[in-house]
């Protein structure tokens, strides 16, 4: 089992997010990631950041997407961001929910082919390929190809998707896939149409499941539920009932949290989450986090991505992944 984290902006300021990094690093994670929301802090700057003060970990950006960012700029920024890190640098491209692109007013209806062709020009870039393209999504001219050597012609390009026809894309381009597993029981029916895709997939040998779950840790499982109430009022609503359906819920059961949220009374959406809706992440202590990651092992997920609030004291979680979650999984 590899492990990855994903740093969200809630835990702190660029300061301390770059700190946590530094910690998951020294905790034996595998590759650090940040969550590329629109309106949140700038993922290319918190990558770059911590590129300058870590040596080991992968470090990636979580949802990229091809609408708010042209993929030319995408690969420029993987190139150079791997040139600075020697050689660490991941990219998680696509969506995991159209919702927050749709904000500006940007039509996410083809994301299907916008994200396939999005992957392919970014890797004839990398290639150093002129990447003159006509196709669905996008028009290039022979003037598209990088003024620079990169340091690698293949940077590992996860796909971020939702979604039967797109989880299975993701296994058919990616050289890793990233579903949102939550609730953890929900990877039951991501990995399937993943593997399907994988059939076609030059890549599929050294292709990488990387199951994005929400985490609360702590030594105290009352202290990580209380945590995990945040997250869950925040991003619940935003879930389809597919998702919801593995723990019993539907999308109607969060209409009071959504209508808190909208009109930002957000200490009332949190007392209005309830101890079903905490499952949709991996709640509690040590212990409880192995049982569920031994779980998500046995459903195909073959690399634990952790994010979400972590646990009441992120360090201290990441100090707790590091020394009984992670070790128990390394022998």
């Amino acid at each position: 089992m590899r492990f990855g984290i994903r740093l969200i902006e809630y835990l702190g300021t660029t300061d301390d997010l770059v700190r946590l990094a530094v910690a998951a690093e020294e905790a034996g994670f595998d590759s650090v990631w940040f969550p590329h929301d629109p309106y949140m802090r700038n993922t290319w700057v918190l990558t770059s950041a911590v590129a300058c003060h870590t040596s080991k970990i992968a470090i990636g950006s979580v949802g990229t997407n091809p609408f708010t960012t042209d993929p030319c700029e995408i690969a420029t920024w993987l190139a150079t961001l791997d040139e600075l890190s020697d050689g660490r640098a991941l990219l998680g491209l696509g969506l995991h929910a159209t919702a927050m692109v749709e904000w500006s007013g940007l039509d996410t209806s083809d994301y299907l082919i916008r994200t396939q062709e999005a992957t392919e020009l970014i890797r004839r870039l990398l290639r150093g390929e002129v990447a003159e393209f006509t196709g669905k999504a996008f028009n290039w001219s022979n003037q598209c190809y990088l003024r620079f050597e990169p340091r690698r012609t293949e940077v590992p390009i996860y796909t971020c998707a939702f979604g039967q026809d797109y989880l299975e894309l993701s296994g058919a381009i990616g050289d890793g896939s990233m579903p949102m597993i939550t609730p953890p029981e929900s990877a039951a029916t991501m990995v399937p149409p993943i593997r399907r895709g994988l059939r076609l997939n030059p890549r599929k040998d050294r292709f990488v499941i990387s199951g994005c779950a929400w985490l609360s840790l702590s030594e105290t499982r009352k202290a990580a539920a209380a945590d995990m109430r945040k997250m869950v009022a925040y991003f619940g609503p935003y879930f389809e009932d597919e998702s919801l359906a593995h723990i019993g819920l539907t999308r109607a059961d969060f209409e009071t949290i959504r209508t808190l949220v909208r009109k930002r009374d957000y200490a009332a959406a949190y007392a209005a989450v309830t101890d079903d809706m905490l499952r949709l992440g991996i709640v509690g202590t040590p212990d409880d986090v192995i049982r569920n990651i031994e779980k998500l092992a046995d459903l195909g997920i073959n690399e634990t991505n952790l994010g979400g609030p972590l646990g009441p004291d992120p360090l201290t979680a990441i100090q707790l992944m590091g020394k009984h979650v992670i070790p128990h999984f390394r022998g």
